[in-house]
């Protein structure tokens, strides 16, 4: 049975926050423990960039960009290969971390074993200018 591998994800310029319209990006690779006997127990490797809420009532969950890379059958299947993401941020929803509900976005990385079993790596950020400091007009009433 193969030991858990590890998952790596890069990013390019990764602040921990983006603005709509941004692009992020950045690699992903998996190193295996034992390469020559775990890579054949690899079925395919996704990565995507999505954003879900935590809180109250129902729990929404929404893909922006999705990229998944499958075993062929008689093929070599690398996966310590780097291989790219990216995308362009949407305008919405922007990151929020209310009392009640929290949007988070981040970059997920998974790993598809032989029998079912996965493996998975998350990388969140934040979309929206939340930590700006407000603008104060100069020309406020006095």
């Amino acid at each position: 049975m193969i030991r858990t591998p590890k998952i790596i994800l890069e990013f390019e310029q990764h602040a921990g926050f983006y603005l709509p319209g941004d692009e992020i990006a950045g690699l992903f690779y998996i190193e295996l423990y034992d390469p020559k006997k775990d890579e054949s127990e690899v079925n395919a490797i996704e990565a995507s960039v999505l954003w879900y809420t935590m809180g109250k009532g129902d729990e929404d969950l929404a893909v922006h960009y999705f990229d998944r890379h499958t075993r062929i059958e008689g093929h070599a299947f690398d996966v310590s290969v780097p291989r790219r993401f990216g995308t362009v941020l949407p305008n919405s929803p922007l990151s929020y971390d209310g009392q009640i509900v929290k949007i988070i976005w981040c970059v997920r990385v998974r790993v598809f074993l032989r029998g079912g079993r996965e493996h998975v790596s998350e990388q969140p950020f934040r979309l929206g200018a939340a930590h700006l400091p407000p603008v104060v007009s100069q020309f406020a009433a006095k």
